[in-house]
């Protein structure tokens, strides 16, 4: 893997490019939740479409001046964040202080990064704004977006932002509109929309958990003590694994015909990982294992008035699927799918209030023990592959794995395989020997799904066995 070291410039102040409102705006409950007090990064890599064009010196003066044009739009995003008294409230002063801006040289071409650009990206703190402590967020920038120049003409994009003001889906957005004013697009796509009270909680009673899992705290054990400290994760390996449409298609054909058709993309490969990753692990049968993932209230459900088009804050409420090691790995894909699918359904309109409820009152809605659990998370739906500057198209990216949380978090993230062909691709993090072993049952899950198929179109005698190599990266 390609090794450089970025010279960045100074750190400058950007400023919305005109005058905006001066309030204070209120945090959804979402939003005040501790454990997003935190800073969060998502990277885009982009090629010039034709070298030269804008010269090279243009396009740091092009960059900064669509940051500041959306800042006008996102203008709460230039201010800062103030605690209220008792410290567990949050609110945004729009201040129009305004946001970081950092530009940086590295002597090194995309082409050295790899075919295809996938996680863990070389040398990826590089191409990061330095924020300090990242879970230090009150009185500091709330925008942080390093550009880094290319050898060959190509930039990185790194927007780091504050995770109570924006989650996944928002920091795409505002991703977006930089683009689009950077390609000279007059206004954004999409308009952005407070209305932060439609997350606020309505009830003052205390109320039952909803459903919601009661286990050991996030990131703790049973006993209190801290799961994940750095020095564990020093030990781990991270690779990323691509499935396109053959490996898909060769998954979704091991279940029976009814949940093939009902199971989405994420239903199926979230089954495969979680029944891979426990085996490779080598969990004892008797072992509670949880794969947690997110839903997201846009638009997914009947929601009275629904959150508008152009909602940036967070939005995403966690689930949990539970398993024995013994009954995940003894039992089917299918098994695995129906109880991932059993998880997603459970995030009603009556989970959300509950969550939100739980969340007003200080306490964690779900909690699971980090050491026991695949995180999961999707966001290919908010098409980071659409982001385009006009002069420069996008040729990967996603949410950098960049700190604790986010490096053992697998991001499901829309990207090109070597041919150039669409494909998700999903970052694994594991003990380097569990990692040998992961890949092996992949590719196994994956010979099993097509001879599954065989068995069911030409009879159990039937000798036929397709081999299906996915794509390790």
């Amino acid at each position: 893997m390609v090794t450089f070291t970025a010279c960045r410039s100074k750190p400058e102040l950007v400023v919305p490019a005109r005058a905006t409102p001066r309030e204070v705006k209120s945090l959804s409950d979402v939003d005040n939740q501790p454990d997003l007090r935190v800073y969060t990064t998502i990277i885009e890599y982009f090629r010039r479409r034709v070298p030269g064009v804008p010269e090279q010196s243009a396009v740091s003066s092009i960059i900064k001046a669509a940051l500041a044009e959306a800042l006008v739009y996102y203008y709460p995003m230039a201010g800062r964040l103030r605690e209220l008294p008792g410290g567990n409230k949050l609110v945004v002063e729009c201040t129009a202080e305004g946001v970081i801006f950092v530009r940086a040289q590295a002597d090194v071409r995309l082409e050295e990064f790899g075919q295809p650009l996938v996680q863990p990206y070389p040398c990826v703190d590089e191409l990061l704004c330095e924020v300090g402590d990242v879970r230090s967020v009150v009185g500091k920038p709330l925008l942080y977006l390093q550009m880094t120049e290319f050898r060959c003409g190509g930039i990185a994009l790194a927007l780091t932002t504050c995770h109570s003001i924006v989650d996944g889906f928002g920091m795409v957005q505002i991703f977006k509109c930089i683009t689009e004013l950077a390609r000279g697009e007059a206004h954004p796509a999409i308009l952005p929309t407070w209305q932060r009270h439609l997350l606020v909680s309505s009830s003052e009673a205390t109320s039952e958990s909803g459903g919601h899992d009661s286990a050991s705290m996030v990131g703790v054990d049973n006993d209190g003590k801290p799961l994940l400290t750095q020095a564990s994760l020093e030990g781990m390996v991270t690779r990323s694994f691509l499935f396109g449409k053959r490996e898909i298609a060769a998954l979704r054909s091991g279940v029976p015909a009814r949940l093939a058709q009902s199971a989405t993309v994420f239903d199926i490969i979230t089954g495969t990982l979680w029944r891979c990753r426990t085996a490779a692990l080598e969990c004892p049968p008797d072992e509670q294992v949880c794969v947690a993932f997110v839903s997201n209230a846009r638009g997914r459900w009947k929601r009275d008035p629904p959150l508008p088009p152009g909602f940036y804050g967070n939005a995403l409420f966690s689930t949990v699927a539970e398993a024995t090691a013994g009954e995940l790995c003894g039992g089917s894909l299918a098994d695995a799918v129906k109880l991932v699918r059993k998880a997603k359904f459970r995030v009603t309109d009556e989970y959300v209030r509950s969550a939100l409820d739980i969340m007003a009152r200080g306490g964690l809605y779900m909690k699971v023990a980090l050491n026991r659990t695949l995180l999961m998370s999707d966001i290919t739906h908010c098409r980071d592959d659409s982001l385009d500057l006009g002069w420069a198209e996008r040729i990967g990216g996603g949410i950098a794995m960049a700190g604790d949380i986010n490096r053992l978090s697998s991001v499901y993230t829309c990207c090109k395989d070597a041919n150039g062909e669409d494909c998700i691709m999903v970052p694994m993090v594991l003990p380097e020997e569990a990692m040998g072993r992961f890949e092996s049952r992949i590719v196994a899950a994956l010979q099993e799904a097509r001879c599954w198929t065989e068995e069911r179109q030409f009879g159990s005698d039937d000798k036929h066995h397709v081999c299906c190599q996915l794509s390790l990266a």
